[in-house]
């Protein structure tokens, strides 16, 4: 929506909004589709929304359905769908947003159907129900007797000031891409939000829980078996290093890639800088290499750095040690990331290319680490422990 219009859209109010919208899908054949249900045949039946970040509402309803005693199921607007990661339950965001009996027969549903209600990245489940009002949501759905647990992903509840000063090259520091201090005010509602809630709440990586001391680490779940490969890491005389960024500003891609030029130049490495692919062709991709080039401005790592490990590949990123001590806490494992920082990297990999020996045997834990920490069994355990009670 362009600004001008936005701002008289927005001017209005919602009940219009509402009125509108709902007007222009019943011209557009546009079918409001009936809320989900799930059979009553086990104690515990659990719905996780709307975001659905990186695919993981999903996998978290397939990490706790392994408990015969649970079933689960993920809500997820088409519109925040873009890399279209599996998802049990779609709708268009603006029948979510707009559509006044989509809100009340989801919350009908949700009442009748289900025990458990798990919000995502503090983004509300029932759509533009209460004018989006979150708390009022929450309100309402332990009216109905529904459990109610809160999940953030990261960027919504990681506090701009609180990363730039203990992260050097933190990317809230550039707000090429966003009002960092728009942000930081988003941040502190949510924070607000979570305190005012008093439900439990968990972070999907370790570095969250700086922003969130009282929630508990739900990592993230990862298919393993998607990228296995019996190709061993760092057996090319030219070893061939892939950086894969979601996001390349706040991944740090621009700030390491004269350190990769050179390095490629001087033979040591072949530099695969990899853009605007699909989920599918990833697991070739990640084969493929030696090393894979994850992140440098964060302090943490996701769901591609598993993806990576889970594939045997040496990974290199810059992650902190509260993460790395967190993890080996709560795995018993050491994180098998080779530690590097933008000014550090170029010296790293050149350390890597003459200690090949060394560092394939960091790769090797990889595949095991993921199995401990994301596939699934880890997170089933947190939420069954913490939120997924009787």
């Amino acid at each position: 929506m362009h600004t001008p219009v936005k701002v008289v859209w927005e001017a209005l109010p919602k009940p219009v909004r509402d009125l509108v919208a709902s007007s222009v899908d019943r011209m557009q054949g546009v079918a409001i589709p009936s809320p989900p249900t799930l059979p009553l045949d086990t104690p515990i039946r659990l719905f996780i929304g709307p975001v659905n970040y990186a695919g993981q509402g999903y996998k978290w309803a397939r990490a706790v359905e392994k408990n015969s005693e649970i079933r689960a199921l993920n809500l997820v607007s088409s519109e925040n769908n873009v890399f279209r990661y599996d998802a049990d339950y779609t709708v268009p965001w603006r029948t979510m947003t707009h559509s006044r009996r989509w809100q009340r027969d989801l919350l009908n549903a949700l009442v009748d159907d289900y025990t458990h209600v798990m919000f995502e990245a503090q983004f509300p489940v029932l759509g533009g129900m209460y004018n989006h009002n979150v708390k009022r949501q929450v309100d309402v759905l332990r009216a109905g007797g529904v459990k109610v647990g809160m999940v953030c992903h990261g960027t919504d509840i990681r506090l701009p000031s609180a990363h730039r000063a203990r992260e050097p090259w933190s990317y809230f520091s550039d707000d090429s891409w966003t009002s960092i201090p728009t942000l930081e005010k988003e941040v502190k509602k949510n924070r607000q939000l979570l305190d005012d809630v008093g439900a439990p709440t968990f972070v999907s990586t370790a570095g969250l829980l700086l922003d969130v001391p009282y929630a508990h680490l739900l990592p993230v779940v990862i298919d393993a078996s998607l990228w296995r490969t019996t190709e061993p890491a760092l057996q090319r005389e030219r070893l061939r290093v892939m950086h894969v960024p979601s996001h390349p500003l706040q991944k740090g891609s621009i700030l390491i890639d004269d350190a990769m030029r050179r390095l490629n130049d001087d033979g040591v490495i072949e530099y695969v800088h990899v853009l605007g692919r699909q989920q599918a062709e990833m697991p070739g991709l990640v084969a493929a290499a030696d090393i894979v080039l994850d992140q440098f401005r964060v302090g943490d790592y996701g769901v591609a750095a598993c993806e990576a490990m889970a594939a045997g590949r040496l990974v290199v990123s810059h992650v902190s040690n509260q993460v790395r001590d967190v993890v080996a806490n709560q795995s018993g494992q050491e994180l098998p990331i080779v530690e590097a920082t933008i000014d550090s990297l170029e010296e790293v990999l050149r350390d890597i290319a003459l200690r090949r020996e060394y560092y394939a045997a960091i790769a090797a834990n990889g595949p095991t680490f993921v199995d401990t920490m994301h596939d699934g069994r880890f997170s089933r355990r947190v939420l069954e422990q913490f939120f997924l009670t009787v």
